[in-house]
């Protein structure tokens, strides 16, 4: 039995994977000393980066799961396990964060457009989304600019939202996604164990 994943499904795992309102604090810790103006058009230009990386995975990512090899249901575990590392430091944040360490200065491709925007969890999200045959392609190419296009609009008030939220606020909203975010990933480890099992008997 296939999971049926709709495309507000797909849009809320995009982006609750791409957390934007928990990279508003390493954002305006990145930009602090730019001018406003100067980090909308940063901001915009990573944000047209990591469009064009989703892209790639989108339109070449089957390609790579079929050379490699790799099935359903160990894409569905692997994924799942990778979101639910992901949400856990999102429930329980590190000191460096969810992605490490990053360099300061302002920066150009790394480390906002990849890992920031778009990281390894993201690349494994849009894959095993491509990988279901009950999304189809358009349909995740839409999620995927919707998902985006939110990531973009939040990320460009990221001073603004941060000085409304707080950084109590802040932390609050992204473990809040978390714990949504760790439900999604044991249902997509659940599915995975359910399409190998299934395969198996």
């Amino acid at each position: 039995m296939r999971e049926n994943i709709g495309l507000l499904s797909c849009i809320s795992i995009l982006f609750f994977v791409m957390d934007p309102l928990g990279n508003i604090p390493v954002f305006v810790g990145l930009l602090k000393d730019l001018s406003a103006e100067r980090m909308r058009r940063i901001i915009l230009r990573e944000h047209l980066f990591a469009l064009g990386l989703l892209f790639f995975f989108l339109f070449f990512g089957q390609f790579f799961l079929q050379v490699l090899g790799i099935q359903d249901p160990a894409l569905g575990i692997s994924g799942g396990i990778v979101l639910f590392l992901i949400a856990i430091k999102m429930v329980f944040p590190m000191k460096e964060g969810v992605f490490g360490d990053m360099p300061g200065g302002e920066p150009y491709f790394v480390p906002i457009a990849t890992p920031l925007i778009v990281g390894p969890s993201m690349m494994s999200t849009v894959l095993i989304l491509a990988s279901k045959s009950d999304v189809g392609f358009w349909h995740l190419c839409a999620a995927v600019v919707v998902a985006w296009s939110a990531s973009l609009l939040i990320l460009s008030n990221a001073l603004r939202l941060a000085g409304l939220l707080g950084e109590r606020g802040v932390t609050a909203i992204s473990r809040l996604m978390g714990m949504i975010l760790t439900t999604i990933a044991v249902q997509m480890l659940l599915t995975g164990l359910a399409q190998f099992f299934g395969k198996s008997g």
